[in-house]
């Protein structure tokens, strides 16, 4: 049966958000059981989750609104600065939430603090969210609406549970899950491991035969020849013979160490699934090497086509979630568009020079402070005063 009629049987028998949560049955199509925890031993599983909330928990939280049509950066709320509390900071929360809205669709938190600023339910808006395990989690729901959150036992209304969700199918009040889409895939590659471990521990396949070429013996007498034979061996002793006993060890053969192969197939194709190009997380791809004029177009190629849609659907649910309106969130993308120091001068230069850019603002890009009297005067002195070529009315027009 091939993986797609494997999922729609799986799901076919899955009639409620409540069943695919709180029962999170893996397939389990051969030897490894894969859950969403199982699923991170695998190599490229780990590389991609990291990578993508890498990314998204290091870019800038910025919060704006609009005055009169222009976007003016305004004070964050503490809940963006510190949203699990003291201990737990922004990059941490996003690390953490990330990591589970690309492995299992869905993140979880407790709201255990609220500010006095009242959000569009009239309930004041999250000040901390403790960010909770999936598996303490069930969600009740009736057709598409869910009802209840069942945490370690205990029911909690909805508006008292942070729920973001991505990867989402309508009539469903849940995000689905990669690792169930790709759990094919993922179960291969980690069945190539398993027998990779048994083949070098010994386990795959026989070691060596011990063979008697002189006569048909039988399971008696071929269980005394192999005790005797284990015995002499085990320390590194020698095996002494005469001539009706042959021993051969049995080499591994091109055919049975394919699963090597199945590997490098394994890091490509779940790196389709979680959304991550797998020359990022140095697998090999069947085209050869990737070539990018720069490394900046190669990011701005990743943040477009794979993680653009998953944090723009992150800043609508900051934004809705956690600041009043007419506010908004905008998580700051340029912090992954990182250049090297000469194209990031010329871009510089040349948004000051199309009047885009002052030069204050793109000290501030550096991290220094304006320029003071002080420095003007002595880049006056060394390049001289800046000069603007006259012009002269004509009949016929303006000359220079």
């Amino acid at each position: 049966m091939g993986v797609l009629s494997t999922l729609r049987g799986w799901f076919a028998n899955i009639t409620t958000p409540e069943q695919l949560l709180a029962d999170r049955r893996a397939l389990r199509l051969g030897g490894v059981h894969v859950t969403n925890d199982t699923a991170m031993r695998h190599s490229a599983v780990w590389a991609c989750l990291r990578l993508r909330a890498d990314l998204v928990s290091t870019m800038p939280i910025d919060v704006y609104r609009r005055v009169n049509g222009v976007q003016i950066e305004v004070p964050k709320p503490p809940v963006l600065v510190n949203p699990g509390g003291a201990r737990v900071g922004a990059q941490e929360w996003m690390y953490s939430s990330q990591i589970d809205l690309d492995r299992a669709g869905n993140v979880f938190g407790l709201i255990t603090e609220r500010s006095g600023v009242k959000g569009p339910d009239g309930r004041g808006l999250p000040a901390r969210i403790d960010l909770l395990a999936l598996s303490d989690v069930t969600v009740r729901a009736k057709g598409a609406e869910i009802t209840k959150y069942v945490i370690a036992g205990e029911q909690y209304d909805p508006w008292d549970v942070w729920h973001e969700k991505q990867f989402t199918v309508p009539g469903l009040p849940i995000g689905l899950s990669p690792v169930a889409y790709a759990a094919w895939t993922i179960e291969e590659a980690l069945n190539a491991q398993q027998f990779a471990r048994d083949w070098f521990a010994g386990g795959a396949v026989p070691l060596a035969e011990l063979k008697n070429t002189a006569k048909k013996i039988n399971k008696g007498e071929a269980q005394i020849a192999k005790d005797a034979f284990k015995a002499a061996v085990a320390n590194g002793d020698l095996f002494v013979h005469g001539v009706d006993w042959e021993y051969k060890p049995i080499q591994a053969v091109a055919q049975q160490s394919a699963f090597i192969e199945a590997r490098e197939f394994g890091l490509t194709d779940i790196a389709r699934f979680f959304g991550c190009p797998a020359d990022l997380i140095d697998a090999a791809v069947s085209t050869g090497s990737i070539t990018y004029a720069s490394i900046t177009q190669r990011n701005l190629q990743f943040l477009i086509m794979n993680l653009g849609p998953a944090v723009s659907r992150r800043e609508d649910a900051l934004g809705r979630g956690l600041v009043p309106g007419p506010r908004y969130v905008k998580l700051n993308r340029s912090s992954l568009l990182a250049m090297d120091p000469e194209a990031r001068a010329r871009t510089i230069q040349t948004q000051i020079n199309s009047r885009t850019l002052t030069p204050t603002e793109a000290r501030e890009l550096e991290d220094r402070p304006p320029l003071t009297e002080a420095q003007l005067a002595e880049f006056d002195r060394v390049f001289g005063a800046a000069r603007t070529q006259p012009t002269t009315a004509s009949a016929g027009g303006t000359t220079p």
